[in-house]
């Protein structure tokens, strides 16, 4: 039983957290770990100044917490300060996946997944080297606050990726399939899907050319989509990019309109998968925070810290990527809403322009650069040749107003072998993800 004293706010956060990692280079077993780690964040705030602690020795927490009371000053009034007024306080238990756990799955059916697959990649000329990778965790969360907080819930994910790298001559590419689920039954990949990643990924090094450099009519790929409005624009509704700076803060103003009239992006921690966050770090409940409406700036994530600096509610994004670190504000499930329009439609609108169906990675803030992996021609409405594409750049505002249709079904991401960075808090597990995107133009080199 946790004791917290008067005259100071104070929390702590718990996490017994399961893993396992299995890794398979050319078909040899390379890696295959499971651990279990169970450790305390613990936090005491007395107005002025946050105190922070952080333990394996669960037994110690209440030594701990004395021991960072003694580095705080009392102060009787801290109930009463904009920070603290704007913390939670929650009694609930939300426990989704106890009864359905990666840790009762025995260590052999997941090898198994991952070897009854790699026949995919047999008899290819091409490839020079595959990997193929399994992954999954289990936390168990436990929030306790001297508001009366107490909160406990879980969460669960596991996947796997499929990486080939194929070389013609001096001619290189390389590509991934990744899967994933909130339960091991539930985690689907076939050897038909890996045949066919095969298939077409040899088809694009063999016949894709370099494409002319300039500004082209694009239609971006739900995955894409997703990467693009957590890289451009997710990271810029992160409140604390704000704090103390009133150029952003003039640059982002609530109403103002930063996007086309069918644009909507929300972040929400309450879709199951990697950005599943019921209640964040700091004990807020989570919601849907819509960060553009209609083209409209229409919100931002915070922490306490930031919504009592910026007079804004709490959205439950204050987050740390583990128990070592503290809660700063971080993304959930970042999404591009879905429009009006079919597949077929957003590509019939195409005369001239391109498809960007794969992505290797991107990031911005005003600006943004995207690398893409497969991308083909559109031509007349249909899909072409594939395409060598290096990058795609753009400014973010100029770009989100240049969007022109979306598709009428959205795709949300959750990949479980890497995650968000921001500051040295790397990988937060998120998710990501949105419709297809038609947009009017972007410079591509």
């Amino acid at each position: 039983m946790i004791k917290f004293r008067q005259g100071f706010y104070a929390d702590v956060r718990v996490e017994d957290r399961f893993t396992t990692s299995i890794r398979y280079r050319n078909g040899s077993l390379e890696e295959c770990k499971s651990s279990s780690v169970k450790k305390a964040f613990i936090r005491v705030y007395d107005g002025t100044m946050w105190y922070y602690s952080s333990t394996y020795k669960l037994d110690d927490i209440q030594e701990e917490l004395e021991a960072l009371y003694k580095n705080a000053t009392a102060n009787f009034g801290v109930y009463s300060t904009p920070v603290v007024q704007k913390l939670e306080a929650h009694n609930k238990q939300k426990l989704v996946f106890v009864d359905n756990c990666v840790k009762d799955v025995p260590e052999e059916a997941k090898r198994a997944f991952l070897t009854q697959r790699l026949a995919a990649f047999e008899g290819c000329g091409y490839i020079k080297m595959t990997t193929a990778l399994y992954n999954d965790r289990y936390s168990l969360y436990e929030f306790f606050s001297s508001k009366g907080s107490h909160i406990k819930y879980d969460y669960q994910m596991c996947g796997a990726s499929f990486s080939a790298s194929y070389a013609d001559g001096e001619n290189t590419f390389d590509d991934n399939l990744q899967r994933s689920a909130t339960t091991f039954g539930a985690l689907a990949v076939t050897e038909d899907d890996l045949k066919g990643m095969v298939e077409e990924d040899v088809n694009y090094l063999l016949n894709a050319k370099p494409v002319e450099p300039g500004s082209y009519p694009v239609i971006l790929a739900p995955v894409v989509a997703g990467v693009f409005a957590h890289e451009s624009f997710g990271h810029k509704s992160e409140a604390d990019f704000m704090v103390g700076d009133e150029t952003m803060r003039r640059e982002w103003e609530i109403g103002k309109k930063v996007g086309a009239d069918i644009l909507s992006i929300y972040d929400s921690g309450l879709i199951e998968g990697c950005g599943y966050v019921p209640y964040d770090d700091e004990g807020t409940k989570a919601g849907k925070v819509y960060l553009i409406k209609n083209g409209v700036l229409a919100g931002r994530l915070h922490s306490a810290a930031t919504a009592a600096d910026l007079g804004e509610a709490v959205t439950g994004n204050a987050r740390g990527v583990s128990c070592d670190f503290e809660p700063i504000v971080r993304m959930t499930s970042t999404v591009i809403e879905a429009g009006d329009k079919t597949e077929e439609e957003l590509f019939a609108g195409v005369s001239h322009g391109y498809f960007i169906k794969g992505i290797k990675h991107g990031s911005g803030m005003s600006t943004f650069t995207l690398a893409p992996s497969l991308c083909y021609e559109i031509v007349d409405g249909k899909i072409g040749s594939p395409v060598k594409i290096a990058v795609l750049t753009g400014n973010v505002f100029e770009t989100l107003n240049d969007i022109v249709g979306l598709s009428d079904k959205c795709e949300i991401f959750s990949f479980v072998t890497g995650g968000c960075g921001k500051m040295e808090q790397w990988p937060l597990n998120v998710a990501f993800g949105g419709p297809y995107v038609a947009i009017s133009k972007m410079n591509i080199s």
